[in-house]
């Protein structure tokens, strides 16, 4: 069994700075591709940030320059650094990764709870 556990949303002002956390645990060989996604209220769930094993990173136009993605593959954790943040940023958070199981699990991809980010103006 895999979970992954999302820590560090909350409210904050426009401006300011928030980082979530989210550590991959239980049974796993490796984890490949690790990411944030993001729904707003009301719309769809998209990505914010992705990152490799290897450390290659692709971020969402909205948040390049302000948002940093990072992980640590020996704790199987990835953070997502938000500076500068926007009313328009407020939604909940979703980390998502990749992660190859033993069999007869195999590779597939796993989701966080989400965590609630909110920015006021």
């Amino acid at each position: 069994q895999v979970q992954l556990v999302e820590s560090g949303g909350g409210l904050v002002q426009a401006g300011g700075s928030l980082r979530l956390s989210c550590a991959a645990s239980g049974s796993i060989l490796s984890v490949r591709t690790m990411g944030w996604y993001r729904q707003p209220p009301g719309k769809q769930r998209e990505l914010v940030a992705e990152i490799t094993s290897g450390g290659n990173t692709n971020y969402a136009d909205s948040v390049k320059g302000r948002f940093t993605i990072s992980r640590d593959n020996a704790k199987n954790t990835v953070y997502l650094q938000m500076h500068s943040l926007k009313p328009e940023d407020t939604a909940v958070y979703y980390c998502n990764a990749a992660v190859t199981a033993p069999w007869p699990t195999g590779p597939r991809d796993y989701w966080g709870q989400g965590t609630q980010v909110t920015v006021s103006s």
